[in-house]
């Protein structure tokens, strides 16, 4: 088991070579990069964003920390885990008017420990500003403040330690990940930053935005110091701008079902699949030269099937295959 630990960790990885018609036509290589650890609600890149936290709040002393999400939240069920096999107390700010004891992820959070905090929009939208925050610190003494999905710096870091521009056919020229609050592509193009001076450097590093959010560039910068931001070379593109984030196109669905029949890798439809489906289509208009070879992060987040189906936005058809393909 990966926690307790006051050194940071690299949790082992699986890589998957996608083999597809698609990328065959198009000469290309396409790579999986799949995080695992011992715990799966902190696998995929939650353990990755999390584990400078713990291991700060461990060397300081802190009794726990306070953070923040959404109801169905990956980065809440993860933190809730991380923080009982830590020993250390955890409070969430909830967006939610209240909490739904039947909702499956606030179920599981509150079965680890978790002290949930119904927020209502107004007051959740203050969980970045420096005043609310000041509040916050006085309200939760010796408590850490981890942001929403875990993004900050030290967040950032723990992503940058994972080995993604390596794959097992050699190294990739193209990164590419989901990303909602900015902090696993900002550990990529810090990682990249620290490849260039091994003459290492991929040559494009691709944030799929999963929300329609015109701050996400600030925000991915803003968590990178000035030679990391400059050094890389990065983008956001977005996936479905007429979809709003956590909803499921039946397009995005029936995605995520093929890929995960036809390759044995369970991918679900907000995050991990949502990207892929937009990579794909990236792929087919010819948007990567022939022989380039793309490195794809799988961030996880398959807890979220759960609430897919608590929600009805995938039928109890799908959750069984997209589940059980997890499972394995």
């Amino acid at each position: 088991m990966l926690l307790p630990t006051c050194h940071a960790t690299i949790p082992a990885a699986r890589w998957h070579q996608i083999i597809e018609p698609l990328t065959a036509a198009a000469k290309v290589e396409l790579w999986l990069y799949c995080p695992v650890t011992a715990e799966p609600m902190i696998s995929g890149n939650k353990w990755m964003k999390l584990q400078y936290h713990i291991n700060l709040i461990q060397q300081q002393q802190y009794r726990g920390f306070v953070t923040f999400g959404g109801a169905f939240s990956n980065h809440l069920a993860a933190s809730a885990t991380a923080a009982k096999l830590a020993g250390v107390s955890a409070t969430a700010y909830v967006r939610a008017d209240t909490i739904d004891p039947d909702n499956p992820t606030l179920r599981y959070c509150q079965q680890q420990g978790m002290l949930l905090l119904a927020t209502d929009r107004a007051t959740y939208r203050r969980r970045q500003q420096t005043d609310f925050l000041a509040i916050l610190a006085k309200r939760h003494p010796n408590c850490l403040i981890i942001p929403e999905g875990g993004s900050s710096t030290l967040g950032a870091q723990g992503i940058a330690s994972a080995d993604l521009g390596n794959t097992p056919a050699g190294p990739a020229n193209i990164l590419a990940t989901a990303t909602a609050s900015g902090g696993t592509l900002a550990g990529l193009i810090m990682a990249n930053s620290q490849a260039t001076k091994m003459n290492n450097q991929v040559k494009d590093i691709i944030g799929l935005a999963v929300l329609n959010d015109s701050g996400l560039h600030d925000k991915v910068a803003q968590l990178l110091p000035a030679c990391f931001a400059m050094a890389a070379p990065w983008r956001i593109i977005a996936t479905a701008t007429g979809h709003r984030y956590a909803k499921c196109p039946g397009e995005h669905i029936e995605f995520c079902c093929q890929f995960t029949a036809r390759h044995g890798i369970a991918i679900e439809p907000i995050y991990t699949g949502r990207a892929l489906y937009k990579l794909y289509q990236m792929i087919a208009a010819g948007e990567f030269a022939p022989g380039s070879r793309i490195s794809f992060f799988h961030t996880g987040g398959m807890q979220g099937l759960a609430g897919l189906l608590y929600r009805k936005l995938i039928s109890f058809k799908h959750y069984q295959l997209l589940s059980a393909a997890a499972a394995d």
